[in-house]
């Protein structure tokens, strides 16, 4: 690292500290890289806790490339003026990203660089937060959790030379890890993502991801069903039920394909049972062209 230029531009830093919208929106351009868009959110919460408080949470993330658990090269801020204990924040943390930025995959790459970090100042006021039994823990999870997610969503939808943002959510699973290891086999199929790409609704890639998610016991193939699920509300388009494929008004796929945002529904089973949520998005001509034009 060019370690004089750093050296020299950290009192230009200090003298640039603020914290206004425009300090925090000037941060966030900052940590770009592949970016198109810098990915800035902020929040105000309550908890049951501290009735007479309001609480602020804002957080700022990068990443448009190498994106796929755990967290790939991409870098995520949060801060909030909540009184949580160092202990306690590890562990909302590490919940709340499992359920965001863990569940999230642009291009199935992944790199040492990533860091999501969360600080919090206590700077509101009120009880601590020191574990999870603390009042308030439950409520702070809740926030965090749903905050961290929105944030995660922008970077799948700055993914490099994406065209969609696909929501893959997977039901009926015997497990939360099963539903999350189909989720993400299925987002990181290239045959899949390129199918998307192509508008073809091609649930013979979906259900092949499905199937060779290592390690999972829960899909049962003679009630296992496929269905994109559209954004306006309309009722979901059965491509596969119950094992059997269902015959696909080709008009209505090519009018959800269309979208910009798509849902992929999966069910392992007809019975009951655990869900789990992946974001991830389709492959362009321009990821290609944007990756192999790059250069070291």
């Amino acid at each position: 690292l060019p370690l004089k230029r750093i050296i020299h531009k950290i009192p230009v830093a200090y003298s640039g500290l603020g914290s206004t919208h425009q300090h925090w929106l000037s941060a966030a351009r900052a940590i770009c890289t592949t970016d198109t868009f810098p990915k800035l959110l902020s929040r105000s919460f309550a908890l049951p806790s501290a009735p007479d408080a309001t609480y602020s949470l804002v957080g700022m993330t990068k990443g448009a490339g190498m994106i796929h658990p755990n967290m790939a090269t991409l870098l995520g801020i949060l801060c909030t003026d909540a009184p949580i204990a160092p202990s306690a924040l590890q562990a909302l943390l590490s919940a709340a990203i499992d359920k965001s930025f863990n569940s999230i995959s642009i291009d199935g790459d992944t790199s040492t660089n990533d860091t999501v970090a969360l600080l919090a100042n206590g700077a509101a006021g009120g009880p601590l937060i020191a574990s999870a039994s603390s009042p308030g823990y439950v409520e702070m999870q809740q926030t965090l959790t749903a905050f961290a997610v929105d944030l995660a969503k922008l970077v799948v939808r700055d993914g490099e030379g994406a065209t969609k943002f696909v929501t893959i959510r997977v039901t009926n699973a015997a497990s939360y890890a099963d539903a999350k290891k189909v989720a993400s086999t299925i987002a990181r199929s290239p045959l899949v993502k390129t199918a998307l790409y192509g508008k073809d609704a091609n649930w013979g890639r979906i259900l092949c991801a499905t199937g060779y998610a290592e390690g999972v016991d829960s899909v049962v193939p003679a009630e296992t069903s496929v269905s994109f699920v559209p954004t306006d509300g309309s009722a979901e388009l059965k491509l596969l039920v119950r094992g059997e494929p269902e015959k696909v008004d080709e008009a209505r796929a090519a009018e959800i394909l269309e979208a910009e945002d798509l849902e992929i529904l999966v069910r392992l089973s007809e019975r009951g049972g655990e869900e789990a949520i992946y974001w991830t998005c389709d492959f362009s001509h321009e990821y290609v062209t944007i990756n192999g034009d790059y250069r070291t």
